[in-house]
């Protein structure tokens, strides 16, 4: 399975490419711009020189052509644009959305939440993509840029996803459980993304006051799998 991510040159996307890459995943990393792309690419492969992996670098279009499933990892105020770019290529593959509404969208603080008139920025995504058969499914959201920087350290954090097609979640748990010491939890339909997305503003919050960069969430007391 080819995974692209899409916006993938920021902190998280690209992270988040080089967890999968080194777990076996086939990554395509996208960009508006290739050169920027093909860039990345270079300086991650540099990095990580010692492992053995598959990872190109496309446009964002072209990324969501050849991708399986695909990863949108952009700022709030770029989702939308970057959505319309690529939904000629999304029909009858899984779309999982790392967004979450920050205020630092508009020029406020990270540890504050934007309410979106459409409930989350998951199933904004998927309003703007209703005309396709896109599987929108909400995860990584909770999971900070150190904890998947900090390589080859385990992630101590559980991994809330949410979705309305049950087919498209094993997938996408199933791929996220690739990277060591994620655990996954089905947290229910789409909509339960406006809870999840919430979480991150008070982590990031947690973070500052105690002045760590490592701050994730585990849940307990229940049956994950």
């Amino acid at each position: 399975m080819k995974v692209a991510i899409i916006g993938g040159t920021g902190a998280q996307g690209l992270n988040l490419a080089k967890r999968l890459a080194i777990a076996g995943e086939d990554v395509i990393i996208g960009s508006r711009s290739l050169e920027k792309a093909l860039t990345k690419v270079d300086e991650v492969k540099k990095l990580l020189n010692e492992y053995d992996f598959q990872m190109d670098g496309m446009t964002n279009e072209d990324a969501a052509r050849t991708g399986d499933l695909l990863i949108l990892t952009v700022p709030l105020t770029a989702q939308k644009e970057t959505l319309l770019s690529i939904r000629d290529y999304v029909d009858d593959k899984i779309l999982i959305d790392a967004t979450v509404p920050l205020e630092t969208a508009i020029g406020g603080s990270p540890a504050r939440y934007i309410d979106l008139m459409e409930g989350s920025a998951a199933e904004r995504t998927a309003k703007i993509l209703r005309k396709t058969s896109v599987k929108v499914v909400s995860a990584f959201n909770n999971i900070s840029n150190s904890q998947l920087e900090n390589i080859p350290e385990p992630i101590d954090c559980d991994c809330l996803v949410s979705g309305d097609d049950n087919d498209a979640k094993r997938v996408v748990i199933d791929l996220i459980e690739k990277i060591p010491g994620i655990v996954c939890i089905d947290c229910g339909k789409l909509e339960k993304a406006r809870m999840v997305e919430k979480i991150t503003p008070l982590l990031i919050g947690l973070n500052i006051k105690y002045k760590s960069h490592y701050g994730g969430l585990r849940i307990t007391g229940i049956d994950k799998k």
